[in-house]
């Protein structure tokens, strides 16, 4: 009886939507390697303790824990359910000793303290929850006072005119198609409304997946909101672009300036 019912269940049903995340919108590998070069780039040495706030399911945390012998982390998040996802399918696949040298906490990323950190990352734009200024400078304040005198803060954001009106767009990525669905957009106050849906190639589908109400904060806005939290120096590091197909490459580099794109992502890296 088990094993019919089993046979019964559509993809949607037999999906894990933490795996298929990771695998549609996640490069943990090019984050831990990216983090390390603009800290090695600024300070001429490597970095070994990471904190990943709104870790999620943790993946960069445990990546840089077997990065190598002496790398420490610490994932943060207010989330129970991925934090356990986390610990049954990344920390327990680690060696006795990676996964004693990482740590998960719940809670929310202004109040946890786990001692001072090399980086800090807030990626995949989580931090985008925080819709005033003042509660945004107030985050961005406390992490940097996490953080060693050598230090780096890094984010990432997205923008462009696209960034800017309702759309879906829709990936093939083999066993599935990854949708991101920008539902809402107020021009107002800047409120985002997102949401990601999986759907698959027996027909079924994994409905908002995963939602997001955000506010979309600008480049020139987050640059001087780190400065105004006593950030030293702000560097972007923006997309090359391939000549060819005029398409990007995934590969960031530092930049002062940038042409018009309808759609792009960037990173800031922040140092104490």
């Amino acid at each position: 009886m088990r094993t019919r019912t089993r046979a019964r269940l559509d993809e949607a049903q037999r999906a894990d939507r933490y795996r298929l995340y990771e695998a549609s919108v996640q490069d943990v590998d090019y984050d831990c390697d990216l983090v390390d070069r603009m800290f090695r780039r600024r300070y001429g040495r490597a970095p070994r303790v990471l904190r990943e706030d709104f870790c999620g399911s943790s993946a960069m945390a445990c990546a840089w824990t077997e990065r190598h012998p002496e790398n420490r982390a610490f994932g943060v998040d207010l989330d129970p359910e991925p934090l356990e996802w986390a610990r049954e399918h990344h920390v327990a696949h680690l060696s006795d000793d990676e996964a004693a040298r990482v740590a998960l906490l719940r809670g929310d990323v202004r109040d946890v303290e786990t001692g001072l950190a090399d980086v800090i990352a807030a990626f995949n734009f989580s931090y985008f929850v925080f819709k005033q200024r003042g509660e945004l400078l107030s985050y961005f304040e406390k992490t940097r006072n996490r953080l060693r005198r050598q230090g780096l803060f890094a984010i990432d954001l997205y923008g462009g005119a696209d960034s800017h009106r309702t759309l879906t767009e829709t990936r093939d990525l083999g066993e599935w198609f990854y949708v991101w669905d920008q539902a809402l957009f107020d021009p107002i106050h800047y409120r985002a409304v997102n949401h990601i849906h999986f759907r698959f190639r027996d027909g079924s589908r994994l409905e908002r997946a995963f939602s997001y109400d955000w506010r979309l904060w600008t480049l020139p806005e987050l640059r001087d909101l780190l400065h105004d939290a006593g950030f030293s120096h702000v560097q972007p590091y923006w997309e090359r672009t391939d000549r060819k197909t005029n398409e990007g490459t995934g590969s960031y580099y530092p930049a002062s300036r940038a042409h018009d794109d309808p759609a792009w992502v960037a990173y800031l890296a922040a140092f104490r």
